[in-house]
């Protein structure tokens, strides 16, 4: 069986290599999500993961609420854990260029730290070794995680249909007694070589700016 990149990913957030049982169990369903002022708010798995808008909306379509329509997205969740990916108008968790996501992790006992070693594991099974790269944009502060950074050359060709693709991915870490949340944005586009700014699908401008919204404007909280 081939993996599609949502499995392998999947089977290593929640520490297994089982990754296609993983991502069968999960349900697609419609988002628990709601919009609050600039803010979307995912409610799931006992928490409440509050994040800042796509990024990509114009200044119009963001002044005037109602995103939601305004994109398309895709929800997974099992007792274990919830995932969303958000993407532009008539992009698809196969067809994409940007996506947006979340994952909310239920109980996880390990540290930030050794959460972000997993899924650091996770991004590099997708993407050919000589081509993957992790960076990190600032230092950490205790059990304040720095963003961190991904840059991937080129995908591994066992996974079908992005032959000749790469990608970019920034992510914040954020933790409560109950579990884990990882807000993302990952930006794909023709093979690169990850040492060669220039040669990325986004400008660095973009990565630096997307990276620190999300580390100061995504929080999770134990819902009530």
């Amino acid at each position: 069986m081939v993996l599609s990149r949502t499995q392998i990913l999947a089977g290593f957030v929640v520490g297994t290599m089982l990754s296609t049982s993983v991502a069968q169990a999960q349900v697609i369903s419609e988002a628990p999500i709601a919009e609050e002022g600039q803010s979307l708010v995912l409610s799931a798995n006992g928490h409440a993961l509050k994040m800042p808008l796509p990024d990509w909306l114009s200044a119009d379509q963001l002044s005037a609420g109602n995103v939601w329509p305004l994109v398309d997205s895709t929800y997974r969740s099992d007792d274990s854990q919830a995932l969303l990916e958000i993407y532009p108008k008539g992009e698809s968790e196969a067809l994409w260029k940007t996506l947006y996501g979340a994952r909310i992790t239920y109980t996880d006992a390990r540290t930030l730290t050794a959460y972000r070693n997993v899924v650091m594991a996770g991004y590099a099974q997708t993407c050919k070794p000589e081509l993957t790269g992790f960076f990190q944009l600032g230092a950490d502060q205790g059990d304040r995680l720095a963003p961190l950074g991904f840059a991937c050359g080129a995908y591994l060709d066992r996974l079908t249909g992005f032959a000749g693709m790469g990608e970019i991915m920034v992510m914040s870490f954020t933790k409560t007694e109950n579990g884990v949340a990882i807000v993302y944005q990952e930006w794909r586009g023709p093979a690169f070589n990850p040492s060669d700014a220039a040669s990325w699908p986004v400008p660095t401008s973009v990565v630096q700016a997307r990276a620190t919204q999300l580390q100061a404007d995504a929080t999770v909280t134990v819902a009530n």
